[in-house]
């Protein structure tokens, strides 16, 4: 594939490096040459200075036959709006911006244009490990997709369904665990993985299935 990348700081060049390594054709533009000197020689060459969002400059880097892009800027405006012009003027399918403010994510995420928004994600990954039990925290989805429809969250395993299997819990909710959490270990969750009291669940399913989903797996009645 080839693929076009906004901004060649740390995480663009090597994105950048990665990718070639793979056996991709890369090319990156940003607007400072001397961020240039990160990339290798094989890297460099295929280099592009000027503004992410200029057509002429997506155009230099061969945006219009590219299979995705990158915007990896430090600016989150101007990552959103490369990310808009490649998706919409460009057709780029595979569309991702990094984005530093959490609270832009999110409406970013409803425009249907995947972020990651490095500071929130880090923030909430430390909080939850800092605060385990947090109800408040563990309320807030663990991951979401962009269009806010998939979601994962963290769930302690309710006492009630110690000894049990993964099939029993998953049945007829339109759930899935993806993992688990036990004794520090990460273990995938098979179908017939016997679930323990300690366990901490990392449940994926529609946003909305997900609300009150420990409170009505608590009750021992709602077991299938």
């Amino acid at each position: 594939m080839h693929i076009v990348i906004m901004g060649c700081g740390r995480v663009g060049s090597t994105l950048a490096h990665t990718l070639v390594d793979l056996g991709h054709t890369v090319a990156v533009i940003d607007q400072d040459p001397d961020s240039f000197h990160r990339l290798r020689g094989n890297v460099a060459k295929h280099a592009v200075r000027g503004v992410g969002h200029d057509h002429e400059v997506l155009q230099t880097a061969g945006l219009d036959r590219a299979s995705a892009f990158a915007a990896v800027s430090n600016g989150d405006n101007s990552n959103i709006i490369a990310a808009r012009v490649a998706r919409e003027a460009f057709g780029v399918e595979n569309v991702v911006a990094r984005i530093y403010d959490p609270r832009r994510a999110t409406v970013y995420q409803r425009l249907g244009i995947p972020t990651v928004a490095t500071v929130g994600w880090t923030a909430d990954a430390i909080l939850r490990r800092m605060i385990p039990g947090d109800g408040q925290l563990a309320s807030a989805p663990e991951w979401q997709d962009a269009s806010g429809t998939l979601a994962m969250q963290e769930m302690p395993l309710p006492e009630v369904w110690a000894g049990h299997s993964v099939t029993e819990l998953e049945r007829g909710r339109g759930l899935r665990v993806v993992y688990l959490t036990r004794g520090g270990r990460i273990l995938l969750a098979g179908v017939d993985q016997v679930l323990e009291a300690g366990d901490v669940l990392h449940v994926a399913a529609h946003a909305p299935d997900l609300e009150g989903l420990a409170e009505q797996l608590a009750d021992e009645t709602e077991r299938g």
